[in-house]
């Protein structure tokens, strides 16, 4: 009779040591979300990031908090939202387009503002190429030519950035701006301890996915609908959600799909 209750105490010590470890890896990932959230300005590590210089491109970047937009700047985000994804998202966008309007001004939100730069060549950005631009910033300041809004949450028990919109003006692209911007999102992931960056991405917008998967190397989370359930919910979604990771954890929690190797 003994050796069973004995047992029946080890079982219960082991279950409190198990309670014990979730309950600090848990405060120890909320210390890192609460950290990360605490810096307003995450551009101030990160100086030579502040302004981008390159193919005949002069822009700067400033930072932004969702709570504190100026209305001609919520203007400009959805006017850029629409025009950029009405498209890929299709018949969806009309209802997609309420839940960004909320998305957009939640405390949580923080963007990086990107601004034409005063001292920028009138070559920089031709009258030709503004007339491309199917935005116009009509706030004060600077001309406005893109954002990227990201958040600090948790996916899988793993702390990272999801980059909930990266917006840039026709007029702007293909000059190596998205990279740039998506370089700076890494850094600050990493200066955060965060475990990988993630997003998601509209299967019809074709040329984002070759960006991000080719050119980013960026791969298709274990958490995408095509991964977690090929046959049925992974078909039925439009999307992907693609991460990169930046430790051994993260990779496992977030990259390596064990069923793919069965």
């Amino acid at each position: 009779m003994e050796e069973p209750r004995a047992r029946r105490i080890h079982s219960s010590k082991e279950k409190k040591i198990k309670r014990k470890e979730v309950l600090e890896k848990k405060r120890a990932i909320d210390e890192v979300i609460k950290t990360a959230y605490a810096e307003k300005d995450h551009l101030s590590s990160f100086p030579p990031f502040r302004r981008y210089d390159h193919n005949g491109l002069s822009v700067y970047l400033e930072s932004g908090l969702g709570e504190k937009l100026s209305s001609s700047m919520k203007r400009y985000i959805q006017n850029l939202l629409k025009v950029n994804m009405e498209r890929p998202y299709g018949p969806e966008w009309p209802t997609e387009e309420k839940v960004k309007r909320k998305e957009m001004v939640s405390p949580d939100a923080r963007y990086i503002i990107v601004r034409q730069a005063p001292d920028a060549k009138v070559d920089d950005i031709s009258k030709a190429e503004r007339e491309m631009c199917s935005t116009c910033w009509m706030g004060d300041g600077d001309p406005v030519v893109g954002f990227v809004h990201y958040r600090f949450i948790v996916e899988e028990d793993t702390p990272v950035v999801y980059i909930y919109e990266l917006q840039l003006e026709s007029c702007v692209q293909g000059r190596g701006l998205g990279k740039f911007l998506m370089q700076l999102i890494e850094l600050i992931a990493r200066k955060n301890r965060i475990g990988a960056v993630m997003l998601t991405v509209q299967k019809a917008n074709v040329s984002a996915m070759n960006f991000y998967r080719s050119k980013l190397r960026y791969v298709i989370s274990t958490i995408s609908p095509s991964r977690v359930d090929p046959l049925q919910i992974g078909a039925e979604k439009n999307y992907e959600i693609l991460c990169k990771t930046f430790d051994r954890e993260a990779k496992t929690k977030l990259e390596v799909c064990f069923i793919c190797y069965f």
